[in-house]
């Protein structure tokens, strides 16, 4: 019989939604029924394409005894981390803070008042490498909640206040300088792999945010290492098999130091951020290998995560049906020679072998290969690699498919609408703008109240309820400017501006211009989180300082210049000593530094070939974080456009930053030497 989960949208909560442990979603209600019982809680937070929380759910959740032994002894209340990233980072704070690691499956036992005392992320089922089992944990937690009751207690409360006193340093609330910037700079070089590319060893994560900090740099100060170490980095990652060399699209992260073999799921957030930096890299080196990987990855999302309704889904399970009915991580995405010989013949198949670096042995598991691109002497015939791609992939569409999380996550959707839409305007795609044109109508249509309050998630039309966070607010403001540039729509402006309000009225510290994760008028969590650090995708509070600049450059906003300014202190503080993890918060910084510059294209429409001309010159020019709008001379689309006239009868481009502008100018040669000075 299903349990309260059923009627949850998450996918993940359904997954758990028949497991014979009594779950509650998180709830006022759950907890009330933790005291009423005189009860802990069980809170068990993963989400729907983390491969160890299947494991832990087969292993001991859909076990019968297990399940009637926790049911009897606690409150299981099961949250999926993705819908509520508030509740995940204060108890995944409690958890590094007592244990010196994290993860998920991420298992906390809780008084009834919420607060934690005892920690851990996977259990296994029996007692494995100094790891208790899970029925030893809940035996020993029962036990000590029945007899050592306020000792428990104590620790709990030892806890919150410990967490309470965890106060971020803000640094001088003013931005990064040269001094700063250069530091993070040689910071990074000294973690950076020369050999293999990307920094620190394995597990290799795609360093996405610090390559766009890399590009910025170069763009702002010519340095040659900074462009090195983002091109070395972007060509190993889509050489290597993190890369899905058939289909497209970046996996999570790369178990090894080489990016060979990927924890297979793939994150729209991981595939929009690096979608966004291999355009950007085309943009600042023409490289064709960043045109392809650009293109590949935003045909992937458009392909494989877009929904029904036009936003697109969070992620693709690691795990699928190997063909036997069991589920094995990466069994979509590997080959055998053997295999290889079946679809493509023995000829090509040698080919194929030689091209794709596979082995007898294997490169993953039991003789399979993870598809790659090693680098190598001699020309392959491009028209033949193609036909071979074709055909795997085509073959491989037989294959039982890995699930895939079909909620819509505001942030993550904000993210993938700046990538499509840059995409496709330096691309002359205009079926990738329309992609993020129709992701931004859900988000305003199904996540939009009337006060331009932001819900986090939505699936199959329905929006979920939980509210936005910083994230949210701060990256589909980030994906809303982006559109407003690239198709000369001001209202995309405005909505940014809607959103952007918010961030300053509800989620700022008005004295230090701190910024929060979640909105004063929140549920109250036993801490307010406030995590400035970028890891996975930026933090709410880098991608808030980010989108705030960009507001401000548009409108010339002082609110949003300052608060935008103060936001980056933090950068200031943390920028010289852990540039890997403010990667985010330092291409902001590039881009307050260098103005931003603003960019005003005034012709008589889109459609006029002059206008498209220095629109697009505009749209590729390198200056960090520069701002663009086109319109006609009398439009009130944009600030920006207001009483700029053509010039001669031509359509003319006006440059400004820091409160000096250029000469207009009519020539598109000009135009781009302006922005790439």
């Amino acid at each position: 019989m299903p349990n309260r989960l059923a009627h949850e949208t998450s996918p993940y909560l359904l997954q758990h939604a028949d497991n014979p442990v009594d779950w509650w979603p998180w709830s006022a209600e759950a907890f009330e029924e933790a005291r009423k019982r005189n009860v802990p809680v069980l809170l068990s937070i993963g989400y729907s394409s983390c491969h160890w929380c299947h494991v832990m759910a087969h292993e001991s959740f859909e076990d019968q005894q297990t399940a009637e032994y926790l049911n009897a002894h606690f409150v299981g209340v099961k949250v999926d981390r993705e819908e509520r990233p508030d509740i995940d980072a204060v108890y995944m704070e409690a958890v590094q803070a007592a244990t010196g690691q994290g993860g998920w499956p991420m298992t906390v036992f809780l008084t009834p008042d919420a607060e934690p005392f005892y920690f851990g992320t996977y259990f296994p089922p029996a007692p494995r490498q100094g790891m208790p089992s899970f029925r030893q944990v809940l035996q020993g937690v029962h036990q000590a909640w029945e007899e050592r009751r306020d000792e428990v207690t104590e620790v709990a409360g030892k806890i919150v206040r410990d967490l309470a006193g965890r106060e971020i340093s803000y640094g001088d609330a003013q931005t990064p300088g040269e001094q700063e910037l250069a530091q993070a700079l040689l910071a990074l070089t000294r973690e950076y792999d020369p050999q293999r590319g990307g920094f620190g060893g394995a597990p290799k994560f795609p360093p996405s945010m610090v390559l766009e900090f890399l590009l910025r740099h170069h763009a702002r100060t010519g340095a040659e290492g900074a462009l090195q170490m983002a091109q070395d980095t972007c060509e190993r990652m889509a050489r290597g098999g993190i890369y899905d060399q058939l289909g497209g699209g970046f996996a999570r992260y790369s178990v090894d130091r080489d990016w060979i073999v990927p924890h297979f799921e793939k994150m729209l957030y991981d595939n929009a951020l690096l979608c966004r930096v291999y355009a950007h890299l085309w943009r600042a080196t023409g490289s064709e290998l960043a045109r392809r990987v650009a293109l590949e990855t935003a045909d992937f999302m458009v392909r494989e995560l877009r929904t029904a309704e036009g936003g697109f889904a969070s992620a693709l399970d690691a795990d699928s049906d190997d063909g036997t009915g069991r589920h094995v991580e990466g069994a979509y995405y590997v080959w055998t020679p053997g295999q290889l010989r079946e679809v493509l013949g023995e000829q090509d198949a040698e080919l194929a072998v030689q091209y794709f670096g596979v082995t007898e042995e294997g490169t993953f598991e039991h003789g399979q290969s993870v598809l790659q691109l090693p680098q190598q002497d001699g020309l392959f015939d491009a028209e033949k690699i193609a036909s071979i791609r074709e055909r795997l992939l085509a073959k491989r569409t037989e294959r039982p498919a890995p699930g895939r999380d079909d909620k819509v996550v505001a942030a993550w959707n904000g993210l993938a609408i700046a990538a499509l839409a840059e995409t496709g305007a330096y691309f002359d795609r205009p079926d990738l703008v329309e992609a993020a044109l129709a992701a931004a109508d859900l988000l305003v249509r199904l996540h939009l109240d009337e006060q331009a309050r932001l819900t986090r998630t939505s699936k199959d039309g329905h929006a979920g309820a939980n509210a936005g966070v910083l994230e949210d607010y701060a990256d589909v403001a980030e994906g809303f400017l982006a559109l407003a540039s690239v198709t000369g729509e001001g209202v995309w402006l405005e909505f940014a501006g809607f959103l952007l309000d918010h961030v300053l009225a509800r989620f700022t510290d008005e004295e230090s211009g701190a910024l929060f994760d979640t909105a004063a008028d929140a549920e109250r969590l036993i801490r307010r989180p406030q995590d400035p650090t970028d890891n996975a995708a930026p933090s709410g509070w880098t991608a808030a300082a980010g989108a705030l600049l960009s507001y401000a450059a548009h409108t010339g906003s002082e609110p949003h210049r300052t608060a935008a300014e103060k936001a980056l202190g933090v950068v200031k503080a943390l920028g010289p000593r852990v540039p890997r993890f403010i990667g985010w918060g330092l291409a902001a910084a590039e881009a307050a530094l260098d103005g931003p510059r603003e960019v005003a294209i005034v012709g008589p429409s889109l459609d006029h070939e002059g206008t498209r001309t220095l629109h697009r010159t505009a749209l590729l020019g390198t200056a960090p974080g520069a701002v663009v709008a086109v319109g006609a001379p009398e439009s009130d689309e944009f600030p920006l456009l207001a009483d700029r006239p053509l010039v001669g009868g031509e359509p003319a481009a006006y440059v400004c930053r820091n409160f000096t502008c250029d000469a207009p100018t009519t020539e598109a040669d000009r135009l781009r030497a302006v922005l790439s000075d």
